[in-house]
């Protein structure tokens, strides 16, 4: 069976921002801006382990679509985090990178499938 790069990637992902979540609540007591880097970081994989049984070929774009939305979100509040003094600049450019990652792949899927 072929490996699934934005599976893996985006539940690696998921992970990483979870545990930022847990950090930055515990270290800073903030709740509201972590918490939607959480919710819009997690989704992206969600939505990727959903499009995988996809109901026809336009569910499949819908759903990763929606993931390049989602990771495109996550990456303003990363950047609101840093800006902000929750995330250090090394820790914005660590998981910063890997969502610009996770944009290019979906961005790719996307533009391969309407094409």
């Amino acid at each position: 069976m072929k490996e699934n790069i934005i599976k893996n990637k985006s539940y690696s992902f998921a992970i990483r921002i979870v545990r930022m979540y847990q950090t930055i609540s515990e270290r800073n007591r903030e709740y509201v801006l972590s918490k939607q880097c959480l919710r819009s970081g997690t989704a992206v994989g969600a939505l990727v382990y959903e499009s995988e049984h996809a109901q026809s070929v336009a569910d499949f774009v819908s759903k990763i679509s929606i993931a390049l939305k989602e990771a495109n979100e996550i990456i303003y509040w990363l950047s609101l985090l840093r800006d902000t003094g929750y995330l250090t600049k090394e820790e914005h450019l660590s998981i910063q990178h890997d969502a610009l990652e996770l944009v290019k792949i979906l961005a790719a899927i996307v533009k391969t499938i309407k094409s």
